[in-house]
């Protein structure tokens, strides 16, 4: 793992649901601010505009950091290397930086998924691989059947959810957590205690959030389409939580508020 991608991806731009010109003025208002991490999906079905407004933001590609994740629909011999090549094609790349698997196999057999990615690593269409929503126990069973690093899995990860299973898994692996959701969409606005918290640094109750995330040791992806929240999301890198707030924080995680589930997508996996 090169030195460009771990400083870029400590803070990467998510862009989903975007598409389009709203998207294209996020991300030249992500690149204003400092961003260099963009994170796509083939399900987003917003590769091509993605690509698209990153040719166009005056940034040299070598300076960028491009994940985009395979969709669960293309994981078989026929369709997978196709799919990356095509999702390469519409991002106007030769290669991306990240590639993940989006979602487990539905069923829990991911061998046949993992040894494709692996492929396309092989083949040159990625720089990096690796995970995204799945399991500690499929993290341990990954890190087992590929000798190649996974550089991420991304997954829900904010202070309303307990995700140290997959810390711990993280640690155990080697294989590096990013979070998605990482303020709950909102939900921790309804809780005093992050705006409380923020006061004595100056910050706000997102930027709050997020610094709790990075101290945890887990790289965050979040989006706006406003650009002082776009901003505000990037400036956490100049105060550390004290020892006692990231405590008082981590209390919170027991809410067990959780985003993405089998109510919202049928074929996620059952989660630590």
């Amino acid at each position: 793992m090169n030195i460009l991608f771990q400083l870029n991806h400590q803070r990467a731009f998510g862009t989903f649901p975007l598409k389009g010109d709203d998207l294209r003025a996020a991300i030249f208002a992500a690149v204003d601010v400092g961003y260099r991490a963009f994170d796509s999906a083939q399900m987003y079905g917003n590769e091509a505009d993605t690509g698209a407004a990153l040719a166009e933001c005056g940034v040299p590609r070598d300076r960028l950091c491009i994940t985009t994740k395979v969709g669960v629909e293309n994981y078989t011999e026929a369709r997978f290397l196709p799919s990356v090549e095509a999702s390469l094609k519409a991002l106007r790349v030769d290669r991306v930086d990240v590639l993940l698997l989006h979602w487990p196999t539905p069923g829990g057999e991911i061998d046949l998924s993992l040894r494709l990615l692996d492929q396309a690593h092989k083949r040159g269409l990625a720089t990096n691989i690796g995970l995204s929503n799945h399991t500690a126990a499929m993290m341990r069973h990954a890190r087992g059947l590929l000798d190649t690093p996974l550089v991420t899995n991304q997954v829900e990860f904010h202070p309303l959810l307990d995700q140290s299973r997959l810390l711990a898994a993280s640690i155990e692996t080697g294989i590096p957590l990013s979070s998605f959701c990482s303020v709950a969409r909102g939900e921790v606005f309804k809780y005093p205690l992050f705006a409380e918290i923020g006061a004595g640094y100056g910050k706000s109750a997102a930027q709050v959030a997020l610094r709790w995330i990075l101290q945890k040791g887990v790289t965050i992806n979040t989006m706006s389409t406003r650009p002082a929240n776009i901003r505000a999301n990037y400036e956490v890198m100049d105060f550390t939580l004290s020892a006692i707030d990231m405590a008082r924080i981590e209390a919170m995680t027991a809410t067990g508020y959780r985003i993405i589930s089998r109510d919202r997508v049928p074929y996620a996996p059952d989660f630590d």
